[in-house]
């Protein structure tokens, strides 16, 4: 599964977001280090959605943009 993250560089590194996720925020002081930091938040929230999701009749759609 792949997710658009944006990048900036700011005094103290580098923040990154994922745009697609509520609260998909993270930061490091190298781009490799924000970049695992935003891989490893964006995990964390889909396991807590998927543990959320225990026991409820889940479907999927496609959406094409």
């Amino acid at each position: 599964m792949k997710y658009r993250i944006a990048l900036k560089r700011t005094d103290e590194g580098y923040s990154a977001w994922c745009p697609g996720l509520p609260g998909g925020w993270s930061q490091g002081q190298t781009e490799k280090e924000a970049i695992e930091n935003i891989r490893e938040a964006i995990e964390d929230y889909l396991a807590a959605v998927k543990d959320s999701l225990q026991g409820e009749d889940v479907r999927e759609v496609e959406v094409i943009v």
